[in-house]
């Protein structure tokens, strides 16, 4: 599980900015697919080596005049439970004002690395304006222009020395354990169903605190294959934090997500998917999880023949990046199909970690692209060499091409498409990267 810094300040002090200062350019690979959301406020970061997610509080909900410092002090509660490392944003230009000192009053009691960053300082012919902000009673202070880059590396190379590195696993026993996230919106029957799975034949092994704060990991297992499910429900469980603030779950998803090797993404048959669904899709898919679109209270709806095939059509519709999902509607209350769950978990986490020999790719992928040859680009012929895997989890692969910014998004599904045909990878996407062929 990846390591959380989060921004927090007042609006308008530069936090969006410094957010995208310390992401452009050092980003994870940015998958340019219609329909994966753009409105994120959360980043996975590459920088020197070091993998973080990085949040923008300002970004999480819209900010009211008349309700502007409660909820600047609910963001603050919100980072100081789910952030490891928090940089708190000042402005320089307008210098230190009440709200910035109880922002300070809040973060100065938390147990844990705060960088307090003074922003739209231009140059060391501004520095004398950071003086003031010493009033906060910190020892250290940042001065930097996000505009600009000015002192960027400076902070950078403070917080990657306290920023936690990479949690794999939870100390759970011995062994190969699939973890299996339940994910989506309140309501929708996340406790139910983790209850009806459990209610099989099994042998609990355990329940301990998760990484994820307030989540609970339930481990157990069925015909002699261990499993850990990770139940979200602490997000709705957050103290003295208006619940109005439910976008900022996406803390917790993302965290949920990460640790998790198969994504149970569970909708409500009424509703089927909504705005918010739709969100937490895209983070599943950028997070290159494997995926089961499970549909639950399958038992409240009026039926005919055409009923599941017409509902499919429309989800697959509005999730259109996990089109490779499976999806399986079943009724937690009742038990409808639940049986089938953990046997699909199965499949979608062995589609995951599955490998294709170099030699066998490249002679289906020689066929691609005689069938079809990719387009040109500014007039000039599209060449595709060679492809490789180079991991899994998800699969991914390189083309190794003479251009490779002029392959479309079009010409890209259809060689995913194609490798689906060849290879299956149900449950999962398929990563592309396309390298320029290197000079003989």
């Amino acid at each position: 599980m990846k390591p959380i810094l989060a921004i927090v300040g007042r609006p308008n002090v530069g936090k969006s900015t410094l957010f995208n200062r310390i992401a452009g350019g050092k980003k994870a690979i940015v998958y340019n697919e219609p329909g994966v959301t753009r409105d994120r406020n959360y980043a996975d970061v590459l920088w020197e080596d070091r993998s973080f997610t990085l949040i923008d509080t300002g970004g999480f909900e819209p900010i009211s005049d008349d309700r502007m410092f409660i909820q600047m002090r609910e963001q603050c509660q919100l980072a100081m439970e789910e952030a490891d490392v928090i940089l708190f944003v000042v402005d320089g230009k307008e210098g230190l004002t009440p709200s910035d000192r109880e922002i300070a009053d809040i973060l100065r009691r938390l147990n844990k690395p705060v960088y307090y960053i003074v922003n739209k300082i231009d140059g060391t012919k501004d520095e004398e304006k950071v003086f003031e902000f010493y009033g906060l009673g910190v020892e250290r202070i940042f001065s930097i222009s996000a505009e600009h880059r000015y002192g960027l590396g400076e902070l950078m190379d403070a917080v990657l020395k306290v920023l936690p590195g990479r949690e794999d696993g939870d100390g759970e026993g011995e062994g190969e354990v699939t973890r299996v996230a339940l994910l989506g919106r309140p309501n929708v029957g996340k406790s139910s169903l983790i209850n009806r799975i459990l209610g099989y034949k099994r042998v609990i092994v355990d329940e301990a605190p998760g990484t994820t704060r307030d989540s609970i990991d339930t481990f157990f297992e069925k015909d002699g294959k261990r499993y850990a499910l990770i139940d979200t429900a602490g997000i709705r469980r957050k103290s003295r934090i208006s619940l109005r603030l439910e976008k900022y779950s996406i803390v917790e998803a993302l965290r949920t997500i990460d640790r998790s090797d198969v994504v149970l993404f569970i909708l409500d048959s009424k509703e089927e998917v909504t705005d918010q669904d739709a969100r937490i899709g895209g983070f599943i898919h950028e997070k290159g999880k494997g995926c089961i679109l499970v549909v639950n209270k399958w038992d409240l709806i009026e039926k005919d023949s055409k009923t599941i095939d017409r509902v499919q059509k429309r989800i697959q519709e509005n999730l259109k990046y996990l089109s490779y999902a499976p999806i399986l509607f079943i009724s937690a209350q009742t038990g409808q199909r639940v049986n089938r769950i953990l046997d699909l978990v199965d499949q979608v986490a062995e589609q995951a970690k599955k490998r294709i020999s170099t030699s066998p790719l490249n002679n289906y992928f020689g066929q691609w692209v005689e069938n079809i040859h990719p387009p040109l680009y500014k007039n000039r012929r599209v060449k595709l060499n060679y492809i490789t895997q180079v991991t899994t989890a998800p699969p991914t692969f390189v083309i190794y091409t003479n251009i490779p910014e002029g392959i479309h998004f079009s010409y890209e599904r259809y060689l995913v498409n194609r490798m689906r045909e060849a290879f299956g990878f149900d449950g999962v996407p398929i990563r592309l990267q396309f390298r320029k062929k290197r000079k003989d």
